[in-house]
């Protein structure tokens, strides 16, 4: 029924989302699974950044809808419960304590764009396919799907990737915000493992400007004075190491 695994290289932690029988989507398990590695990677202070990525050159189609019967109460117990397990694995992923990238290939569609929209940054291929799509199968956008396209990509996109239901490829993506960059399909996970490296090269100190990064842009953001006091102990604390540093070489 699908698995979340990670593996971690040279500082960089690769998490890879598996349910090749449904293009990646989501169970309440595999929501379970993601949530525990986030805490390994959270606990494992060698790990400097973390690639989020789907098996089989497809990204996450979702949620995984084969537990959902036309009998079962959304609203009940055990469905709640379910659908909290997905969506609590989403902020699980905005809560980690290392940039993340996403390496979109194939579809993003649904839960699975959220989970996209939940890291740092976004690497996907030019001929992706973004789409909410909670709209086309009846029902009312979840995940706090508004909240992650809006604050990326602003108003207008968010109407109409949750209200119109438009598709993006990977060079829309970019093009509006919610992307840094597109590439070839084949060099989508290269490129994000090429970034992560960067950041993963002193995972003591990005930690600390990610916290930076985070505590200033927001949701919500602070004022530029505010960011300036916010980020002074942390850069005090980093030049004073690289002096320790240039001492002992």
């Amino acid at each position: 029924m699908g698995e979340v695994t990670m593996t971690v290289e040279d500082h960089v932690a690769t998490v890879t989302i598996s349910s090749p029988e449904v293009k990646n989507g989501l169970t309440a398990e595999m929501g379970t699974q993601l949530a525990a590695v986030c805490d390994a990677i959270d606990a494992d202070r060698t790990v400097g950044a973390a690639v989020v990525r789907g098996a089989g050159g497809t990204f996450c189609s979702g949620a995984d809808t084969r537990a959902w019967g036309v009998n079962v109460d959304p609203a009940g117990e055990e469905a709640y419960a379910r659908t909290e397990a997905v969506y609590g694995a989403f902020v699980r992923v905005g809560q980690l304590k290392v940039p993340t990238i996403a390496a979109v290939r194939g579809a993003a569609v649904g839960a699975g764009l959220n989970l996209a929209l939940a890291t740092d940054l976004r690497v996907v291929a030019t001929n992706a396919r973004i789409l909410a799509g909670f709209l086309r199968i009846g029902i009312h956008p979840g995940g706090g799907f508004f909240a992650l396209a809006g604050r990326l990509a602003g108003r207008e996109a968010a109407a109409a990737l949750g209200l119109f239901g438009e598709e993006l490829t990977g060079v829309d993506a970019v093009r509006l915000g919610l992307a840094w960059e597109a590439v070839a399909d084949e060099e989508v996970e290269p490129r994000a493992l090429e970034l992560a490296a960067r950041a993963a090269g002193d995972p003591e100190l990005v930690r600390h400007a990610l916290a930076s990064f985070r505590g200033e842009l927001g949701p919500p953001a602070v004022p530029w004075a505010a960011a300036v006091e916010m980020e002074r102990g942390i850069q005090m604390w980093s030049q004073r190491r690289r002096q320790l540093r240039a001492q002992e070489r």
